[in-house]
């Protein structure tokens, strides 16, 4: 007979952000179930900056804590003092440069000072491994949109988007046209 065993959500939440930067060949996803430690080691310090501000040191599944540390490989994270704090859209371009799912990033002005961004990922459907209960079969199926919003959560003014080609029209875009 089979034998069944579920993955903990904070296991889920691991390989959301694994699945989310598969295709970022400077950002490597680790994570250790003994002790709960999710390392993210990154190559470019403007991603080191970018999500150690946009990701949370901590994350709580219940009563299981999970730490969340960036760590560079190969650069040293520069902090400059008196920095002022970058608003979440240039902290997820930096973040998210060089990803190979993010079709590109769109900045539209508003009156008034308002900016809007969009984030629009390739139109792919990404699978990884799960063993939750919402699938049986271990295989989760997903867009890159809804990993960002999971990995990043809301974000004022960032829209987060699939490409849908030339028929972008209407779902992702309420002002203008994509360049």
């Amino acid at each position: 007979m089979a034998k069944i065993g579920l993955s903990s959500p904070w296991v889920l939440f691991y390989r959301e952000i694994s699945a989310m930067f598969e295709k970022d060949n400077s950002i490597r996803v680790v994570f250790d179930e003994d002790t709960n430690d999710l390392k993210l080691y990154v190559e470019d310090a403007d991603k080191v900056n970018a999500l150690t501000e946009l990701l949370p040191s901590e994350k709580t599944f219940g009563n299981v804590t999970v730490k969340i540390e960036v760590i560079p490989a190969n650069c040293v994270r520069t902090v400059k003092v008196g920095q002022t704090q970058e608003t979440a859209a240039n902290l997820l371009r930096d973040a998210l440069k060089g990803n190979l799912a993010v079709s590109f990033i769109k900045t539209v002005n508003l009156m008034y000072s308002n900016t809007l961004t969009y984030i629009v990922f390739e139109n792919k459907v990404v699978q990884y491994f799960t063993d939750d209960l919402g699938d049986y079969y271990g295989l989760r199926s997903t867009l890159y949109e809804n990993l960002a919003r999971d990995v990043f959560g809301k974000k004022e003014g960032v829209f987060f988007c699939t490409d849908r080609g030339s028929d972008t029209d209407g779902f992702c875009n309420p002002v203008g046209e994509w360049p």
